[in-house]
């Protein structure tokens, strides 16, 4: 029997409550925070994309406590398009804004992306979201994923930072900094 029905039967709560969603954005505030970095490009919407985060999944609907890590990460994405709408801009001009930060050299290529090449690489290289679901997210159509993914790809493969011989070095990479 999996282990939320067996809580369930046993009168507990199997869902997350304001306290999980808190430890989780405590003890993931680095990986979070990158996430909303690579998908806008700015310190300042990452931090908000962060900020809104809490809010939704403290506030938000009840969830399971097993997702309650995967929940957290999907209110960072789903922020992030809301607030750069990247089936409507094309252009991406990378600012840190006044805060430097630390970012791992493969990863910066990244934040040269155009919008919707930076999401669906993103979303679907780094966080595993499938074509189908980044092109529901998004609201645009399959097509224009997998051509945003093959365009992202093929401008990293260009940049001397990232390349096919780097593919898993960055997704370990970013699985490092994720932790």
């Amino acid at each position: 029997m999996p282990k939320a029905i067996q809580v369930l039967m046993n009168g507990a709560t199997a869902y997350a409550t304001s306290a999980d969603f808190c430890r989780i954005f405590s003890e993931e505030m680095n990986s979070l925070y990158l996430l909303g970095f690579l998908l806008t490009a700015d310190a300042k919407k990452a931090e908000q994309c962060f900020v809104a985060g809490i809010g939704d999944s403290v506030e938000g609907n009840p969830v399971f406590r097993e997702w309650a890590r995967s929940w957290a990460r999907r209110t960072i994405v789903m922020h992030a398009i809301r607030l750069m709408k990247p089936t409507q801009e094309t252009v991406t001009i990378a600012e840190t804004g006044p805060v430097k930060l630390n970012i791992e050299p493969r990863l910066r290529a990244i934040l040269k992306l155009d919008t919707l090449e930076r999401f669906v690489f993103v979303m679907s290289g780094l966080e595993g979201y499938s074509y189908q679901d980044c092109s529901t997210l998004l609201g645009c159509s399959l097509e224009t994923i997998v051509n945003a993914r093959a365009r992202a790809v093929q401008q990293l493969a260009n940049t001397a930072e990232i390349g096919d011989a780097h593919k898993e070095k960055l997704q370990s990479t970013y699985t490092l900094l994720s932790n």
